[in-house]
Formats: structure tokens, C-alpha cells, sequence
């Protein structure tokens, strides 16, 4: 015997959790890209500030140079073109410094943002996940054993509601201990389909 994935409400609802974590990953890492972008709009002025910075200070350097050698007088007048390429420079600088912080923020905000839907998932679903994996191999182990089913049915007992176990036999306990193959055989495939597996032929 070989077990499939159950068709029933067990096996649907855990296909339909997993495709809604999947969606809620890439909706939380598509709205983390979203707020990156956003708040990367800000460096915008600080582009512009660097930009003209930039061309002010090549400016009033070429300036400089071409009154620089000006005979006799060239040195004295380029003081002021000098001091005008520093200040410049300074405006530039402080452009792309205005950037890095935006870029700086973008970043941690949109890392932020990513933290909390990222841990609801690894330490939330991911651990319950992997338990029921483990379960569901371990039942997988139990029914190709030689004693498995006689297991399987023990768990059920345990685990299943009453009104369950009483729909298989008004006496199942009894039914159990007495070895019957088909009470034996229901209260297997009944934690089988707790797990969200059945038995298939």
C-alpha cells in the first residue's frame, strides 16, 4: 500500500495555506521594493545639488585657469574664482552625501518592512510546517511496517474526537484490542487522514 496526498479538507487546507504564505512573500518583498523606490525619490534634490555643484566648480576652475595666465595680474584675480570652485565643490559634496543618507534610509526602512511578514513565516508557519512533515513521514514509516497499522490505529484512539472513533465501532476500543482487521483498518486511515494522507491500494 502507498499513501497520496488526501483530496479531502485536511490536504486542501494545507495547499491552501502554503500558496498563501508563497503570496505573502512576494506581496511583502514586492511592497519592501515599492518603499525602497519611493524613498530613493528623495535623493532626487541631492542628485541635482551634486550635479550643479559639479558644473559651478568646473566652471569657475576653467575660469580661474583662463585668467590665471593673464600677464602680470593673472594670480591676484583668480583668488576669488578659486574660493567660488571650493564653495562649489562643498555644495556637490554635500549633494551626494544628502544621497548616501537617502539611500541609507531606503535601505533599513525597507528592510524593516520585510522583517516582520519574513518572521511571521519562519517562526510561524515554517516550524509547524516541518513538524507535520516529520509527521506525515513517520506515518508514511508506520504503515510499511510490519506493526504500523496496529500504531496508527493506537494513535487514533488517542487522538481522535469520540463521536469519530464511535462512527467506526460503538465499542472501538474493544474492537482493537480484539485485533478486528476492519476496525484495525479504519482507525489507521483515520489518523492517516488526520495527518492528511490516506491509504491507497
Amino acid at each position: 500500500m502507498k499513501i497520496y496526498a488526501d483530496r479531502f479538507p485536511k490536504a486542501a487546507r494545507q495547499v491552501f495555506t502554503d500558496l498563501l504564505v508563497i503570496a505573502w512573500v512576494y506581496l511583502s518583498i514586492r511592497f519592501s521594493m515599492w518603499l525602497h523606490d519611493l524613498i530613493q525619490k528623495l535623493a532626487v534634490p541631492g542628485q541635482k545639488l551634486e550635479g550643479a555643484g559639479t558644473d559651478l566648480a568646473r566652471n569657475f576652475a576653467e575660469t580661474s585657469d583662463k585668467i590665471g595666465r593673464t600677464p602680470l595680474v593673472g594670480d591676484d584675480l583668480t583668488g576669488p574664482f578659486d574660493r567660488a570652485a571650493d564653495a562649489a565643490r562643498s555644495l556637490a559634496e554635500a549633494g551626494h552625501n544628502q544621497q548616501e543618507q537617502v539611500a541609507d534610509l531606503a535601505l533599513t526602512l525597507a528592510l524593516l518592512a520585510l522583517v516582520f511578514p519574513l518572521a511571521l513565516v519562519l517562526l510561524g508557519w515554517l516550524p509547524l510546517r516541518l513538524r507535520w512533515i516529520r509527521r506525515a513521514n513517520a506515518a508514511t514509516s508506520l504503515r510499511n511496517a510490519p506493526a504500523g497499522r496496529d500504531l496508527l490505529a493506537l494513535r487514533a484512539l488517542t487522538n481522535q474526537p469520540l463521536r469519530q472513533l464511535t462512527k467506526i465501532d460503538p465499542d472501538v476500543a474493544e474492537a482493537w484490542r480484539r485485533g478486528d482487521e476492519s476496525t484495525v483498518d479504519a482507525l489507521a486511515a483515520l489518523e492517516l487522514r488526520r495527518l492528511g494522507l490516506r491509504v491507497g491500494r
